[in-house]
């Protein structure tokens, strides 16, 4: 065992001895106090710095150095001989001093985010650069004494613990306290990982606490909280950083989630990088409140003042959001449109038009009706056995059309829920999924657990009441008029050009229906009482109606005219306003600038006019005076092609080309038009934002959630300075870095207090 240790402790010394020469020989006084293992994670040098005789060959395309590898090969005269360099920034030495200085200023930006002053910016611009010769006075650098060193490698080792626990979506409880037995005492998990840390050799930390007893947390709840947030508040920021050096940005909030038994609104932005790809990340979550003005002003004050991002380059808004939030979300949407117009508000081409639709439909009974489709595809896609049993129902039920039934079977292993004609898929089930669900609750064999048993009973009482039944067919023949525009606007590039002409028709088809209502609710009500009678259900009046008419109940009231006042007219009505509502002529007016577009230039036979349209984007344009001539030579670009050329088909495309360079009023307008919300993320590996939440917020229990955690998960290839979470932790809470304030002192109990 001494053997192998003396060996261990020889090899670090032996790399520590190159790491150093390798930064000597560099000349990069920067790096100097770096160890050995973050220069091997996080810094590269090119092999034109080494001589022949160091590099190995193994084969043409792997480059290897020896063991005893050192560069000496640096040109630092040859700017002097190059006439084209003599008046280019000279790269300075920094000297210690300098280098605190930068990292001071650094730790400084992160400190006025994390706490913004009360004083508004008149001037709140996106990318403030100090000028050059700026009078800051800077306070002069102290170099760190022995005990602050170790002070800040201890809390370096806090935050790569709590980084990885977020990565590995590792939740920082361990066993609840009502689980153990009374004076059993448990680490949590994230005491846990300190201890196996200590038992692995860090020194630092075993120094820290070889004198603490072993029943004591080595960090407070409190401190981990504060430490927890300067983590996500770091991750966060190499994203904005991106994004507000795109300038132009887009938002959109998914779903309403449940953290840890509170509500909070998931936050993506869209923007477009340096390498010309549209991204759609996750920046975090937001807490959610019950009244919207409330909701909008936080909303407004967490994007700008805490985030900060300016909402004056925000190009679009979109909203998913489960039934019953719709309305509330208007109000942010709205209160945000009035502040800045140029903000679009739109459709998320995550969400098919006819399911946000539904979701936004201020009936009670279209809510209850989607909360218990859901339900019920997912009790089928949580047991194989289950669709299994559905299979061989639809089988028996579609015996004269196998078409027709196998394509149900497939759909019913999607997540057909978020289909543009789901309702329309809900009503050919129905029948199988009743008969499906009635046979599991009834059966008496050991087949299926309790659990299942007992929801399959739940569902099937459900979806066997009249006013579901009805709820369904309506909704499917209303939003029969929506569902073809609505999948065009998931299409490709040139079907949502062509959608956004066709929605005056659209528009047309629904008033005429509003107009015969009398007529077109009588066939969908028809329509409604034959599947109930098909499934043996009474057509009658909702029971809770009844209840509330006790006395004054009018006999001539009718199921049929009840459902046209209380759920036909009023879904009609709603979704015409919607439609115009999300289709202003402002976000018309944009999607007609998808002309420029070389593929939509080609189906229109090259005969567009995208000056008049657009007007609207006119100060996002670097020349906005040759937009005129610039779009006549692109136009004349893709008309007198060659042969062998395709036209671009997508803004992703187009915004690749090798030329686009030369035509920057043309790029300005795409980069623009992509980050409408409406518009797809093209290359999926850019739009994994939305797939990561799903996944963590599917593989993480309620209880365990946290917003903190959240972040570190979902962004986990984000790069982060350890470094700059020290420095910001000390200037946040100095009075916490001391060794007595993270450990208490005694074999007390612990709080969370620090």
């Amino acid at each position: 065992m001494a053997s192998k240790s003396r060996k261990s402790n020889y090899i670090i010394l032996l790399l520590t001895c190159r790491c150093q020469r390798w930064v000597e020989n560099c000349r990069r006084a920067d790096l100097e106090d770096k160890t050995p293992d973050q220069l091997n994670k996080h810094y590269r040098l090119c092999a034109k710095h080494f001589e022949t005789s160091m590099i190995c060959r193994s084969s043409p395309y792997r480059t290897v150095l020896r063991d005893n590898a050192v560069p000496t090969i640096f040109d630092l005269t040859s700017h002097l001989n190059n006439p084209h360099s003599r008046h280019r920034k000279r790269i300075k030495e920094l000297s210690e001093e300098e280098i605190r200085t930068l990292k001071q200023q650094k730790i400084d930006e992160a400190f006025d985010r994390k706490q913004p002053t009360q004083e508004s910016n008149e001037n709140n611009e996106q990318n403030t650069v100090p000028e050059e010769g700026g009078e800051e006075q800077e306070e002069k650098a102290v170099p760190l004494t022995l005990e602050e060193r170790e002070n800040k490698d201890y809390l370096k080792s806090l935050f790569e613990i709590l980084i990885l626990m977020g990565k590995q979506n590792i939740p920082l409880d361990g066993h609840n306290v009502d689980e153990l037995p009374e004076g059993v005492f448990t680490s949590d998990n994230f005491q846990a990982l300190l201890e196996y840390r200590i038992n692995g050799g860090d020194e630092v930390l075993r120094r820290r606490f070889e004198m603490t007893a072993v029943n004591l947390e080595y960090c407070s709840k409190t401190q981990q909280k504060q430490m927890l947030e300067i983590c996500e508040s770091c991750v966060r920021e190499e994203t904005l950083r991106e994004v507000r050096d795109s300038h132009f940005f887009s938002i959109v909030t998914d779903e309403v989630v449940d953290i840890a038994g509170e509500e909070h609104l998931p936050v993506l932005v869209r923007f477009v990088d340096d390498s010309h790809n549209l991204r759609e990340e996750f920046i975090g979550f937001l807490p959610y409140e019950a009244d919207p003005e409330i909701l909008a002003v936080k909303f407004h004050t967490t994007i700008t003042e805490k985030w900060g991002l300016n909402m004056e380059y925000c190009r679009g808004q979109a909203y998913i959001v489960s039934s019953g939030f719709a309305s509330k979300m208007k109000v942010v949407a709205t209160r945000l449109l009035e502040k800045y117009p140029q903000a679009v508000y739109t459709l998320c081409s995550s969400c098919a038009l006819n399911v946000w639709l539904a979701k936004s439909v201020p009936v009670v009974g279209v809510s209850i009706a989607l909360g218990t489709m859901e339900e019920v595809c997912c009790l089928f896609n949580q047991s194989p056995q289950l669709l299994v049993e559905l299979d061989n129902t639809i089988s028996a039920l579609f015996q004269d059309n196998n078409e027709k039934g196998n394509e149900l079977k497939k759909i019913c292993r999607s997540q057909w829920t978020g289909r543009h004609d789901t309702f329309e898929v809900l009503v050919d089930l129905l029948q199988a999924l009743v008969l499906c669900l009635d046979a599991v609750s009834s059966d008496l064999s050991v087949r299926w657990n309790n659990f299942i048993v007992g929801r399959a009973f739940v569902l099937s009482s459900a979806l066997t009441d009249f006013d579901f039944i009805v709820t369904i067919v309506i909704m499917k023949n209303v939003l029969s008029f929506t569902r073809a525009f609505g999948k065009n606007l998931q299409g490709q590039t040139s079907d949502v050009f062509f959608a956004a002409g066709s929605l005056t028709a659209v528009l047309h088809s629904l008033n005429e229906v509003m107009e015969n209502i009398e007529v077109y609710h009588e066939f969908w009500f028809e329509e409604a009482t034959n599947l109930a009678t098909k499934l043996d259900v009474q057509i009658k009046l909702p029971g809770k109606f009844r209840r509330t008419q006790q006395g004054n109940f009018d006999p001539d009231m009718t199921s049929e005219n009840y459902y046209k006042e209380i759920l036909s007219i009023p879904t009609i009505e709603h979704i015409i306003q919607e439609l115009k509502d999300i289709f202003s002529e402002q976000h018309l007016k944009a999607l007609k600038c998808l002309s420029l577009v070389p593929s939509v230039m080609g189906q229109l036979k090259f005969n567009t006019s995208e000056e008049h349209h657009a007007d609207m984007f006119k100060n996002d344009l670097p020349h906005p005076d040759t937009l005129s001539a610039e779009l006549h030579c692109w136009r004349i670009k893709w008309k007198h092609r060659g042969k062998d050329i395709e036209l671009p088909a997508t803004i992703y495309e187009a915004l690749h080309l090798p030329d686009i360079k030369f035509f920057p009023n043309v790029y300005a307008l795409l980069k623009v038009l992509c980050l409408l919300p409406l518009m797809k993320v093209e290359n999926e590996k850019y739009g994994i934002g939305r797939k990561r939440l799903k996944a963590y917020l599917k593989n993480t229990l309620t209880g365990q959630r946290s917003s903190n955690l959240a972040l570190l998960n979902i962004n986990f290839d984000i790069k982060h300075d350890l470094d700059l979470m020290v420095d910001t932790y000390i200037k946040l809470y100095p009075d916490k870095v001391e060794f007595q304030d993270c450990i208490p002192s005694n074999n007390s109990e612990v709080t969370d207090d620090a």
